[in-house]
Parts: structure tokens; sequence; C-alpha cells
């Protein structure tokens, strides 16, 4: 007679025969592909609708932007003035500094204009000059036979070229529309964002009102920490520029130092890219010799923000790796353009600090879904 413990293991009455068959690796893959499945739906249905509503996203994350900038400063003024005039105070100034340098560059390019023609004119002639000596040797008939067919060119597609001045003008309408809608959201995140998230958390069920408070918390303190840091790093980015062009004597230096400032709110590649715009202008307005030293500026600030500036911000922010960053920026730039390259570091890192938050609440288990707190140890388990 067989000894008991040589008969084969009894199977479970739920799993069938196929079922036994199937590795348990399979399984597993299996189980985590249909959650990355519905994962991947979900993501692909939040884009598909902030797509129809793109501009109303647009401005409702400028508006959490300047809530992060305008808050502390309402918040200071508070102390000594009622909440609604520390808002209305706060408000107007950043109107009247942001109005007042676009003026100020307005200025500088009307004062610059006659200059600027002369330059760009005799600067073309010295590339062009340039280009056919050695070691590039470019016919001289080429070149003048690019400027004749720009000039047709443009000629035959006038009114293509006027239908898309008109779409522009359109364009401009909706760029305004977004703005103004910004502000108006921000005037109410700024004087009372807080009690509008605890209605909200107060909305949804008792047991994940914790959680939703917790999540809360850690985005908007990684959202702040990273749009001060960034405002930094593309302040110091454009006091840099302005610095340096205007002691290489190259025209537009202040217009430039802008859209230094814009373009570094595009980690890794917004500087390079504003600063290649910068090199163009000194190549034609100053030559190659200053076009250069412009180039050789490009590695020093990308230097200085790559290894001094970013890492402050990400301290005070998230600290991502270089290349999820640089994934990001493509990534958004791919799914919404200039804006999406803008808002995907961001985005990345309030997601990743959300994360580590409820991670981190979950392992402790120091409150319980109804947020109450609750004795740790044995016989408290943790939140889920």
């Amino acid at each position: 007679m067989p000894s008991r413990s040589s008969e084969p293991p009894e199977r479970p009455p739920h799993v069938t025969a196929g079922a036994a068959r199937v590795p348990d690796a399979l399984r597993t893959a299996a189980a985590y592909a249909w959650r990355v499945i519905v994962v991947a739906v979900a993501v692909y249905s939040v884009f598909a609708v902030l797509g129809r509503f793109h501009e109303i996203a647009v401005a409702v994350f400028l508006g959490l932007v300047l809530t992060a900038v305008l808050r502390p400063v309402a918040d200071l003024m508070g102390r000594f003035l009622p909440r609604p005039l520390a808002v209305a105070v706060a408000l107007l100034g950043v109107i009247a500094i942001v109005l007042g340098v676009f003026a100020l560059v307005g200025a500088a390019v009307a004062g610059e204009r006659t200059t600027l023609v002369r330059e760009f004119g005799s600067g073309i002639e010295r590339i062009e000059n340039w280009l056919e000596q050695p070691p590039f040797r470019v016919d001289p008939e080429a070149l003048t036979d690019v400027q004749s067919r720009i000039g047709q060119l443009l000629s035959s597609h006038r009114s293509a070229v006027v239908s898309e001045a008109l779409s522009g003008a359109g364009r401009l309408v909706e760029v305004l529309t977004v703005f103004a809608l910004a502000l108006f959201c921000s005037v109410f995140f700024v004087h009372s964002g807080d009690r509008q998230w605890g209605w909200f958390c107060n909305q949804l069920p008792l047991g994940t009102r914790e959680r939703a408070t917790v999540a809360g918390r850690a985005a908007w303190r990684t959202f702040t920490g990273y749009t001060h840091g960034i405002l930094l790093v593309a302040a110091t980015n454009a006091v840099l520029v302005g610095i340096a062009l205007f002691a290489l004597g190259v025209p537009l230096a202040l217009p430039l130092a802008l859209l230094e400032f814009f373009a570094a709110f595009i980690p890794l590649v917004g500087s390079p890219i504003a600063l290649a715009v910068a090199a163009v202008v000194a190549l034609a307005a100053k030559g190659p010799v200053i076009a250069a030293v412009v180039v050789a500026l490009i590695v020093v600030i990308g230097q200085i923000e790559g290894h001094l500036l970013h890492p402050i911000v990400m301290s005070w922010a998230v600290r991502l790796h270089p290349v999820v960053v640089a994934l990001s920026v493509v990534g958004g730039a791919v799914a919404a353009g200039v804006v999406g390259a803008v808002a995907a570091v961001p985005l990345v890192a309030v997601v990743w600090s959300v994360r580590q938050a409820l991670r981190k609440a979950r392992l402790s288990g120091s409150t319980s879904p109804s947020g109450r707190e609750r004795p740790s140890g044995p016989e408290s388990p943790s939140t889920p």
C-alpha cells in the first residue's frame, strides 16, 4: 500500500486542468497586461478630453502658475491689507511689470530699427563673401539665385501669406482669451484656493478624503517648488545672456534676453535654441568671430544651468533623472506642442511626488481612511 506522502497533492476545486498547464510567468504577465491596457486607455481618454478643451486646460495651467507666483506675495501683503485688496495689488503689480517689460522691448526694437536694417544688410553680404571663400567655395550665382527664388516665392504665394497673417490674428485673439481666463482663475485661486480644495475633498467618499488631502498637499508643494525654481533659472539665464550680448555689441540684446527667459521654461532644449537664434543674429550683424563667442556662451550657460541651477530647482521640487526630463519634454512637445513641452516636466514631477506621498502614507499607516488618527501597533493594519 503506497504511503500517504507519495500521493499527488489535491488540486484546488477552482483551478481547472487547462489553468494548471499555464505557466505562472504567463499568468502574471497577463494580469499586468490588462492593467497596463486599462491605464493606457484612461491616459488616452484624459489627453483626448484635454485636446478637445485644450484652451481651458492651458488657461487653468497658467492660472496655477500665476497662483504659485502670486500666493506668497498676496500672503505677505495680507498681513497689512484686506485679503481681496492684497490679491488685487499683487495681480495688478505683475500685469504692470509684464506690460512694462514688453513696452521696453518694443521701444528698444523701434529705436534700433534703422541700425538693424543697415547692419543686417551688410551682415548678409559679409556672410555671402564668407561662403564664397575657402573652405566652402559656394558659387556666387547660387546665392543670387537663392535670393531671387525667395522673392519669387513670396510674390507667388502672396495670398497664402495674407491668409496666414489673418489666421495669425485669429490665433492672437485665442491667446488673449486664454490669458484672460488664466487671470480670472488665478484671482480665485490666490484668494481662496485652499478653501476650494477643501470643499472638493469634502465631496469625495469618506474613505478617500485623507488620501486626496495628502496627494493635493504633495502636488501643490512640488508644483510651487518647480515654478519658483524654473523662474530663478529663467531669470538668471536671461540676465547672463543680456549682459553678454550687450557687452559683445550684438543688436537686439534685450529681445534676445527676453526670448532666453521664455525658452528656459523648456528644460534642456529651450536655452540652446534661444542662444542659437542669438548666434544667428550675431553672425549676421557682427560676423563669425562674435558668433563663435555666442556659441561658446551656449556651452557656458548650459553648464551653469545643468550643474548648478537645475539641481537647485529639483531640490525644491522632485529630483528627476535627465533622461526622464528629456523624454517628458519630447513627449509633451509631440502631444501638445510648445505648451506640452513646458507643462510636461512639472506634470511628471507632480505625479511622482503624489505617488511617493501616498506610498509613504500607506506604509506609515498613521491615519485611517476616514482621516482619524489611530494607534500604531500590530493590531492596526496599514491603509490600503
